[in-house]
């Protein structure tokens, strides 16, 4: 009777213990869309103006454009201690990758195959 009762009761806290972890885990993953959003937000105007001015042989026109769109927050590893972060926008078929820690546009390159 007892041995049930230590099963039982391991099996209570291992149950209790994956719906702390599965709460943490929401919880943690509310705030980093919270924070990637306001950091989106942030970076919007700056990228759009960078962008619109960028010098290219296909100019970038978001505010007149067409089709526009928004792909986001981008980052690659490039190794073990850095990490590089792209901000990208759509407008009519031109891509425009923006470095928020450059402040720097480049319109039409491919965000892997920069420097």
């Amino acid at each position: 009777m007892t041995f049930q009762r230590i099963v039982i009761a391991l099996l209570v806290l291992i149950v209790a213990a994956l719906g702390a972890v599965g709460y943490f885990e929401w919880k943690m993953a509310v705030q980093v869309r919270t924070m990637k959003a306001f950091v989106e937000g942030y970076v919007f105007n700056e990228a759009v103006m960078a962008c619109e001015q960028a010098k290219s042989s296909t100019p970038f026109k978001w505010n007149g454009g067409k089709s526009t769109s928004i792909i986001g927050l981008n980052s690659v590893k490039l190794d073990k201690y850095n990490v590089s972060a792209s901000y990208t926008l759509v407008a009519d078929g031109v891509y425009c990758d923006y470095d928020p820690i450059k402040r720097k546009a480049e319109i039409g390159s491919s965000f892997l195959e920069r420097e």
